[in-house]
């Protein structure tokens, strides 16, 4: 029997904790584990007995990265229990600010987290030595996105200004035009740095994962739609929960979600190869430029994705501002009479559901939210296994980079801060 070891004591570039184990028998590779020790945060617990009202506000906070994602999952859910419907102009502001929310995120993790595997750096910070104008721009990009969700949202980070059945209050058109010219730098920016990373070398890794996310209702999915699946299922987001399940499993305090009793995966992938054909013009161009078809199943090739999702945000955002007449009420009027309501968004990581049952009081008898991590991890762990398996020859260093790599394909968000990979090979 031989074993191998191999520890990171830190992996920078994706947030949480967690380690990895790799069960290779006889040259086979039997068991991958991504063990998440996270500690549970219980928001889910600490919501029940709360003013419906709160929820926003609250659950904004699960993630600095993308509150946004949780604050309207959140409002739809409520809206759904109550039977309201927002107008045509809220949603267009809804969708504004998640633009937002998408240019931040995407910039980040593009430029920041995900390029430095393929350039070869060990973070940003050691890849402006040498790529120095690419890391300015994606400050300036990723500021344009800030700016967008302060304007709206009132501030970048866990916006203040969401509010069940709308906004606070709506920002002016002279507020929104003062921001375009920063959206319209940084597309321009965006569609000059494509070529590099066009550029990059992407191992032919394609994986036959079920694809789900939001419908196109009103374009290329962001703040509202239907479920829809790569197999064809077309439904309602409270149908969720009759194909999805969350279970336990021993390795994990994150847990792990089955579609239909199958793996799947949601993010940039499900919703470009789902709905490709619903993207902007210039970000249609844009997947062109890079090589992409109109469906994608190589998740290295997901940077190429976000890449196109930013092109047709800061697109969309330029859009919803020059068509914005100003003249719209902040919000609609929102009665609570107890009930069930389900809610879901696209969250730059993938779907994110929200499912609330609440009193007659407006309280909150039982929450369910389920982020796209969670629904990703079993297939983050079937890419490994595969992964692996065609690799054990490389040198320990190598391979580690490499299971990393694989890893931030997902943009994993297990929590706000930086965690390590201890990953272990154990040959039988």
């Amino acid at each position: 029997m031989t074993s191998r070891t191999v520890k990171v004591g830190m992996l920078a570039r994706v947030e949480g904790e967690g380690a990895m184990l790799v069960d290779v028998r006889d040259g086979n590779v039997e068991d991958v584990q991504l063990r998440i020790f996270e500690p549970p945060r219980f928001f889910e617990g600490f919501l029940r007995g709360r003013d419906y009202r709160e929820l926003p506000d609250i659950t904004a906070r699960i993630c600095g990265i993308c509150p946004v994602a949780y604050q309207l999952s959140a409002c739809l859910a409520i809206e759904d229990a109550c039977g309201v419907e927002v107008s045509e102009e809220i949603r267009l502001m809804r969708r504004l600010l998640y633009c937002g929310e998408w240019i931040e995120s995407h910039a980040l993790h593009i430029f920041f987290l995900h390029a430095p595997d393929f350039l070869g750096f060990d973070g940003a910070i050691e890849m402006a030595r040498e790529h120095r104008g690419v890391v300015e721009a994606a400050l300036r990009i990723k500021r344009a996105g800030n700016e967008l969700m302060g304007v709206v949202g009132g501030r970048s980070v866990h916006p203040i200004n969401v509010k069940v059945g709308g906004f606070h209050r709506m920002p002016t058109g002279q507020e929104l035009r003062a921001v375009r010219p920063a959206l319209i730098a940084a597309r321009d920016e965006v569609l000059e740095l494509l070529p590099l990373l066009a550029g990059f070398e992407f191992p032919e890794f394609e994986q036959p994962h079920l694809y789900l996310a939001l419908g196109a209702e009103n374009g290329y999915p962001l703040e509202t739609g239907s479920l829809v699946s790569s197999d064809g299922l077309q439904t309602s987001v409270s149908a969720f929960g009759d194909h999805v399940r969350e279970q336990h499993v021993e390795h994990s305090n994150a847990l792990h979600a089955q579609f239909d009793g199958h793996r799947y995966m949601v993010g940039p992938l499900a919703r470009y190869s789902l709905h490709s054909r619903a993207l902007s013009t210039l970000a249609t161009q844009a997947a062109l430029a890079v090589g992409l078809g109109e469906v994608c199943r190589n998740p290295f090739k997901s940077i190429l994705v976000r890449a196109v999702e930013l092109v047709f945000a800061l697109d969309e955002a330029v859009r919803i501002i020059d068509g914005w007449q100003g003249t719209a009420a902040a919000a609609v009027p929102v009665t609570m009479l107890g009930g069930q309501g389900h809610g879901a968004t696209e969250a730059p990581r993938g779907l994110l559901y929200h499912r609330y049952r609440f009193d007659a009081d407006g309280s909150i008898l039982d929450a369910q939210i389920v982020p796209p991590t969670s629904q990703n991890q079993p297939s983050i762990e079937d890419d490994l296994r595969i992964f692996v398996q065609d690799r054990l020859d490389l040198a320990h260093d190598e391979l580690t980079r490499q299971c990393e790599t694989v890893i931030r394909n997902y943009d994993p968000c297990i929590s706000c801060a930086t965690h390590f990979l201890d990953l272990r090979i154990e040959r039988r």
